[in-house]
């Protein structure tokens, strides 16, 4: 049996990684550690509710003490990083929390890891969640590798290209056993709706302004969430320690494209008027240090791993606006805050 240490599993990458493989792996424990801040969300994970290879415990990975305790207590095996603030638009407004959660987070559990696997790392692993923003914009052609200098424009950028580089320096000079993986831009059921896409779908459903940053000819490749997931769980499976894989959707597009696909869907699910679905697209100023263009190579992951996304972004974009439609009562709990209810009812003295 291993245990896994699984940090940040009530947001949204972490939640749809826990409801793949907790079911999957029965004979693995899956311990949950998450702060449960506003983009968390325990209802994301309702269908774990009692399964005995699974726990969720509320913990900040930047208190040391408390990570201690989880690492006393539950012994894993493999910690895999997710924990992060992840929103650039809130990084500029704030970015404090940022370098707390994401650097100083990371060098508490590394530290963890290195106390309590002491004298023998066989069988131990960091895997490490990270993104393609560390490597800063492209211009019209080229893709970022593995091997990409850093080159962060914002501070969430920065702040998770910090962590990335202590993962590689505890692996380094420590020995620390390490699998790095960076992605491009996730999309999927149970995302926050702050981010792009989830905004965009319940906007137009409900009539209200799509705001596109500048000319929205910002390109994204998009990644749909469950094949993220299954290419970190082939990199801890399968993918040689020590080394970094890059993750990609192969789906490379101007943001008001995605705006557009977005607005037929809508259109077409619900049975909206298309053309005043349309005529909501409003721009906006665009943000400060805003990146032209992410685009990943992920040949390494393919060739070495013989993963690739099964999910067109056709596909997966569909799946997800009929995610959001059928789940109102989730909806309803994010934007009113009655999620966050329960878990003053369930955590609040601890």
């Amino acid at each position: 049996m291993t245990t896994y240490l699984v940090t940040g599993g009530a947001g949204f990458i972490g939640a749809n990684f826990l409801n793949l493989l907790v079911p999957r792996q029965p004979g693995d424990r899956f311990i949950n550690v998450d702060k449960l801040t506003y983009a968390a969300n325990p209802a994301s994970l309702e269908g774990l509710e009692g399964s005995g290879n699974y726990a969720l415990e509320r913990v900040d990975v930047a208190d040391a003490a408390a990570v201690d305790r989880l690492f006393e207590e539950h012994a894993p095996d493999c910690v895999v990083h997710f924990a992060a603030e992840s929103h650039v638009d809130r990084s500029i407004l704030g970015p404090g929390e940022f370098v707390r959660t994401n650097v100083e987070g990371t060098f508490v559990l590394l530290e963890a890891c290195r106390k309590h696997w002491a004298g023998s790392y066989d069988g131990k692993l960091f895997h490490h969640v990270s993104t393609d923003e560390v490597y800063g914009s492209l211009g019209a052609t080229g893709m970022f590798t593995e091997d990409t200098r850093y080159d962060p424009s914002s501070p969430y950028s920065a702040s998770k290209a910090a962590s990335d580089h202590l993962v590689r320096a505890w692996g380094r000079t420590y020995k620390l056993p390490f699998k790095l993986t960076n992605c491009s831009n996730n999309y999927g059921p149970l995302q926050f709706p702050e981010k792009l896409i989830p905004l965009m779908i319940l906007n137009a459903v409900e009539g209200k302004p799509l705001p596109i940053y500048g000319k929205g000819e910002n390109v994204r490749d998009w990644l749909y969430v469950t094949d993220h997931c299954e290419a970190i769980w082939r990199v801890i499976q399968s993918g040689a320690t020590g080394e970094t894989y890059n993750v990609g959707g192969h789906n490379e597009l101007m943001n008001v494209e995605v705006v557009d696909r977005i607005i037929e869907l809508v259109a077409a699910q619900t049975g909206g008027d298309l053309e005043a679905l349309r005529g909501l697209k409003t721009y906006v100023t665009d943000r400060p240090g805003h990146d032209l263009r992410y685009a990943i190579d992920a040949s390494k992951i393919e060739r070495d791993l013989g993963w690739t996304p099964q999910e067109t972004f056709e596909t997966g974009l569909a799946k997800t606006v009929a995610w959001y439609l059928e789940n109102d009562a989730w909806v309803d709990a994010v934007r009113s805050g009655a999620y966050r209810e329960w878990i003053d009812q369930n955590y609040g003295a601890r």
